[in-house]
């Protein structure tokens, strides 16, 4: 499903993202949902095509306790209200994805009051599932039923009775036909009977065969939920938890077995599939306040962005924002946020993300591209997504402080994204060194000038390169080499028959090994593209 491949998806929790009340009166409908409109333009330059909005169906209280899943929850507006933001977002050309709470609904929906109220008499008691009037229920009702996982606030619906599934598909078109949504999220999808998914998969495919549908999946083999008769996609829980503990605990190795498990080469078991991939959302601790460093933040969503499968934000995460689960409340996790006024925002992140965006959208190695691991180790990680038209590696640094990564490379150049430096190599090693706490994305030339036009970048947009000293002469330290490889200088000697000036340098990774070479060609200059560039660049 090509559109979701190309996707970067932002998800809210709209009750908590709209400051609506914690509890549902019988107001009158306020259209707080508006307030997304204002965020479209922070969407776009995040490069955001694809909403993730949770539950937005009338509920008693959180969303996930539906009343009625044919009106838009009275907090956060009307129908209408609703199908105007829809109207608006895609005409920004962002999708619209759904939470579809179909396992269970609130003890206020409207049949299972019937039921409240008429007993047996109900035409509604086969509704829920394992009612019965053998007992009574731990919240006072004269019947027992199920409720999830022990929550008697939330009523287990018995998706084997055809009138329930009849009542949630055809809520599902409604959703289509109102409000145009391009994809439904499930929640509790490992709770949902299989056969309801095969019903419901039918149906939406039957109305739009880029229909999306994506099931919350904690733990299992993701298989069994998404194949060609059931789900699209999953909630990718394996790989969220390796992206912040790999870090955490200096241990690239983590992440890097997910990462090839899943997709690696042809042994990958979800080489088919497109995940769904994220760092924290509306029911864990937000990721600012899961990394242990801080200086971390930008080489987890670097790997969110590069990894296989589809990447999604949670809103106010771009700037760092900070939740933790208190008291069993998730109300922390789900703020009120307001462009203009974010707490303590970490520009640079929002700036590194912005970035991130333009990367993915312009590669579609990235989108569509396999994996290969390249270099694993405890904190340095190299990989390679590629196509049959494009490559892009990655490479990353949990150090504090630079450090050297050796991969082999399928080309004989390449440029790094973030600062337009280039590297080459003749043997088709590359040995090149990665920034503290960062990461290089390399491309080769013509993708990188491809690149820049498209996005609309200068040749380099961060990391600027050391200014070399002027007038050009020899210094003690550091020269990166034009192809890309680094050295330290330790002297100047004299031949001893023409005296003439030799520059005295080791090599800065691998043997070490000590080489000599004339200061005039040492400080000179090679052609590059028609262009004169130092043959060695002093970095200090």
């Amino acid at each position: 499903m090509n559109w979701v491949n190309e996707s970067i998806f932002y998800h809210i929790y709209p009750l908590g993202f709209c400051g609506a009340p914690q509890q549902n009166g019988q107001d009158a409908p306020v259209n707080r949902i508006g307030k997304l409109s204002g965020w479209i333009p922070h969407l776009r330059e995040l490069g955001v095509n694809a909403l993730y909005i949770g539950p937005v169906f009338e509920s008693s209280e959180h969303g996930y306790d539906t009343r009625d899943y044919y009106n838009i929850d009275r907090r956060l507006g009307s129908n209408e209200d609703f199908k105007r933001l829809c109207r608006e977002l895609h005409e920004n050309g962002i999708r619209v994805v759904l939470d579809g709470v179909f396992n269970h609904v609130g003890r206020e929906f409207w049949a299972f009051q019937d039921v409240q109220k008429n007993g047996s008499a109900s035409p509604y008691c086969g509704w829920f599932h394992n009612l019965n009037f053998g007992g009574g229920s731990p919240l006072g009702d004269p019947f027992w039923y199920e409720g999830w996982q022990g929550h008697y606030n939330l009523v287990k619906l018995n998706l084997r009775n055809p009138d329930v599934v009849s009542h949630l598909l055809g809520a599902v078109g409604m959703w289509i036909d109102e409000f145009g949504i391009d994809g439904l999220r499930l929640d509790a999808a490992d709770c949902v009977d299989m056969d309801f998914f095969h019903q419901l998969r039918n149906y939406c495919k039957g109305r739009n065969p880029d229909f999306w549908l994506m099931g919350e999946i904690i733990h299992g083999d993701y298989n069994r939920w998404a194949n060609p008769g059931a789900l699209d996609s999953v909630t990718n829980y394996e790989c969220r938890k390796g992206l912040y503990s790999s870090h955490n605990d200096k241990n690239y190795f983590e992440i890097a077995y997910s990462l090839n498990r899943q997709s690696g080469g042809n042994g990958g078991i979800y080489r088919s599939l497109c995940l769904y991939n994220f760092v924290d959302n509306h029911d864990v601790n937000r990721l600012a306040s899961t990394l242990s460093n801080h200086s971390h933040l930008c080489n987890v969503y670097t790997l969110l962005y590069t990894m296989p499968g589809v990447p999604s934000l949670y809103y106010g995460s771009e700037w760092g924002v900070q939740g933790v689960r208190q008291n069993h409340s998730d109300a922390p996790l789900r703020p009120c946020l307001d462009l203009g006024s974010i707490p303590s925002p970490n520009l640079a992140l929002l700036n590194h993300l912005k970035t991130l965006g333009k990367i993915r959208h312009a590669l579609p190695a990235l989108q569509y591209g396999g994996y290969d691991q390249l270099t694993v180790k405890n904190e340095q990680l190299a990989f390679l997504r590629a196509t049959p038209e494009q490559q892009v590696y990655v490479a990353l640094n949990l150090s504090e402080h630079p450090e050297y990564i050796e991969f082999r490379g399928r080309t004989s150049a390449l440029v790094d994204l973030f600062t337009g430096t280039r590297f080459e190599t003749n043997d088709g090693n590359f040995k090149l060194e990665l920034p503290a706490y960062g990461a290089r994305i390399f491309v080769e030339p013509h993708v990188y000038e491809q690149y820049v036009q498209q996005a609309d970048l200068p040749a380099a947009v961060s990391q600027p390169e050391p200014a070399r000293p002027e007038p050009r002469t020899l210094q003690i330290g550091r020269y990166r080499h034009f192809k890309g490889n680094e050295y330290e200088v330790v002297g100047c000697a004299r031949h001893s028959e023409t005296l003439e000036e030799l520059v005295v340098y080791r090599a800065l990774y691998g043997e070490q090994a000590l080489w000599v070479r004339p200061l005039e060609m040492f400080l000179g200059d090679v052609e590059r593209d028609g262009k004169p560039i130092p043959r060695f660049t002093w970095i200090g």
